[in-house]
């Protein structure tokens, strides 16, 4: 694995690199880096190049200040810039949590580069705003989310040493049979501590304005789709969605009506399987992405 960095957009981008063959693009969510997707960065890399950037605001990479540099269309312009800069005209897309929601805006603004998209546990979001508007259940899963934009959220999530990091996803990764060396552990909460990282990885929910009603006001949803016409919210590039099924913040209900915009869309459910797919099962998720890539 090979480690390198890009200067685009205006910030300064780390990422890993493997292999040779047709490319993929990995995209990570939060609290994460570019490390979630060892496993399958190792498999997929034995015959197509893969890519696994730390997003803006993450762990090596640049975490420019002020809640505007973290803005949906700075972070979709970031994965097309690096693209550009790796000289790769199309590709996979492969995200989770946070990555497939930049994924997302992706694919409706630059359908041209990707090949496939695969997200994992992530609706479309059309669908994610509807949720968080108008489903109850959704409203009282998502409430995180206006912890995540308020002042207290980095206290909450830098308190007793990373706990609600470690509790939430190593640990709880752990119990649905993950694999985390010590060494891992160690990378990931080293990660989690950079200088400015909590405060990047959180941006991305204030700039967004992502959530449930906050009882000031807002009636839910965000801000993901702003400046798309209708029509720019179809997708015609094939689609896969990974759904672990025991994920308590992404509910089933956010599928319904996914037809309506996915045109050519496969779902793979894990049921034994929570938020943290990549890290819980590793192993089906790079043979399910093989198994889509091979198919389409």
């Amino acid at each position: 694995m090979q480690h390198q960095y890009a200067d685009i957009n205006g910030i300064r981008m780390h990422y890993v690199t493997q292999g040779a063959g047709e490319p993929i693009i990995f995209l990570h969510g939060f609290p994460e880096y570019w490390g979630v997707w060892k496993k399958p960065l190792a498999e997929l890399g034995k015959d197509h190049q893969v890519i696994a950037p730390d997003m803006r605001g993450y762990n090596l990479s640049s975490k420019p200040t002020g809640v505007g540099q973290y803005h949906i269309e700075k972070l979709v312009e970031d994965i097309r810039a690096l693209a550009d800069h790796l000289k790769i005209k199309q590709f996979t897309l492969v995200s989770q949590d946070w990555g497939a929601l930049v994924g997302w805006r992706f694919v409706l603004r630059h359908p041209e580069y990707v090949r496939r998209f695969v997200t994992i546990n992530i609706t479309h979001p059309a669908l994610l705003n509807r949720d968080l508007r108008e489903n109850a259940a959704q409203q009282q899963a998502s409430q995180y989310m206006l912890l995540f934009r308020s002042p207290e959220a980095e206290p909450f999530i830098m308190a007793d040493d990373y706990a609600f990091a470690r509790q939430g996803m190593i640990e709880a990764a752990r119990q649905l049979g993950a694999q985390i060396s010590a060494e891992d552990e160690a990378e990931m909460i080293a990660a989690w501590k950079q200088p400015g990282a909590t405060t990047g990885g959180l941006n991305y929910y204030r700039a967004a304005e992502i959530g449930p009603p906050d009882g000031q006001g807002s009636q839910g949803g965000s801000n993901l789709l702003d400046g798309l016409e209708p029509h720019q919210l179809q997708v015609y590039l094939p689609v896969l969605f990974i759904h672990g099924e025991m994920d308590p913040y992404l509910l089933p209900s956010g599928q319904v009506g996914l037809e309506e915009y996915v045109h050519d869309l496969t779902f793979r459910r894990i049921p034994d399987a929570d938020h943290s797919v990549t890290l819980e099962k590793p192993e089906l998720v790079s043979r399910y992405l093989r198994e889509f890539m091979l198919e389409n």
